[in-house]
């Protein structure tokens, strides 16, 4: 199989993606071309059909796995496919592990590793409550597994919430151990569930999309709302230690520009709200480098407001 990101410009191509997206739209001549996003398990390619009238292109829509033919070309910095036929493929024509983004870390090992560190929670309350989801709801936990923690900006593949939350409370129990001023259990706790209202804030795969509560709610008050409820029906949580454990999940943007309802006004808030960032832009720094071979600078991007490059060597 030639993969998406072993493309090069000038190359013709004859192989099978999945259809992530599809839209007509009209060209500064009038004239209507479809608009593609196709995606393999290396990434994704935008894909053009100029020719709507070309018997080669069968009938076909979003979220379809396709067999394509075309030329991949060069515009303004970033490839594109011009697709000159179209075969729209049957179930069992195609393998769904080759064209969906997976994690490249063990998943098994990842989740073993998380309940270790539920393991080491000395407050109780704090400890039932992880288990509760963790350990003890079966449904919870596939999804958990194979979910994404983005539509796109970063860990935006199968099993990346697992991959992201495992780095973030990795890098909490650094923090901790740092910094005596953080309540460890507090910081740990809030560190695993800080996104878990993204298991309804994003579609599952294929889709990976916004669902009517995401567009709607967002996970950040989803996530707060299902602790909330979860922490009333298990009992024993006094007041002040569930607020504490809620902000903690309300304030892990940062900002109140990123999406939080409040800004972090706890010592164990900042420190997770600087976890979370810190993640998310290292990971989307090593997306942007392994999408390139180029050891030059590759441009002004946008999420870090600044040109990029890798280090020379």
């Amino acid at each position: 199989m030639r993969y998406i990101k072993e493309l090069r410009d000038g190359e013709m191509v004859s192989e099978t993606y999945f259809c992530k997206s599809k839209q007509t739209l009209q060209a500064k001549n009038g004239k209507s071309y479809d608009s593609l996003t196709l995606q393999d398990k290396t990434g994704t390619l935008d894909g053009k059909i100029w020719d709507l009238n070309n018997p080669g292109i069968s009938d076909f829509s979003a979220l379809d796995y396709i067999h394509v033919e075309g030329q991949v070309q060069s515009f303004q910095g970033t490839l594109q496919l011009n697709i000159r036929r179209v075969r729209r493929l049957s179930e069992g024509e195609y393998e769904i592990g080759e064209y969906m983004p997976c994690t490249t870390k063990n998943v098994e090992e990842m989740y073993k590793e998380l309940l270790s560190i539920i393991s080491t929670i000395g407050d109780e309350n704090f400890k039932r409550l992880l288990e509760s989801y963790f350990k003890e709801d079966p449904k919870f936990t596939e999804m958990f597994q194979k979910h994404s923690a983005a539509k796109a900006m970063h860990h935006g593949f199968v099993g990346g919430l697992l991959e992201h939350t495992l780095s973030v409370t990795k890098v909490c129990v650094f923090l901790a151990s740092q910094y005596p001023v953080l309540d460890r259990d507090l910081l740990l706790t809030a560190a695993m569930f800080h996104d878990v209202g993204k298991l309804a804030e994003l579609s599952s795969f294929p889709e990976n999309d916004y669902t009517d509560a995401g567009q709607l709610l967002g996970h950040i008050y989803i996530g707060a709302d299902w602790l909330s409820k979860r922490m009333d029906r298990l009992g024993g949580f006094a007041v002040k230690r569930k607020n504490e454990l809620l902000h903690c999940i309300l304030a892990h943007h940062g900002e109140l520009e990123y999406g939080s309802p409040k800004k972090p006004a706890l010592a164990e808030a900042v420190a997770l709200s600087m976890a979370d960032n810190l993640d998310a832009k290292m990971e989307a720094v090593t997306e942007l480098f392994s999408g390139t071979e180029e050891t030059g600078w590759l441009g002004y991007q946008r999420q870090f407001e600044s040109n990029m490059r890798k280090t020379g060597k």
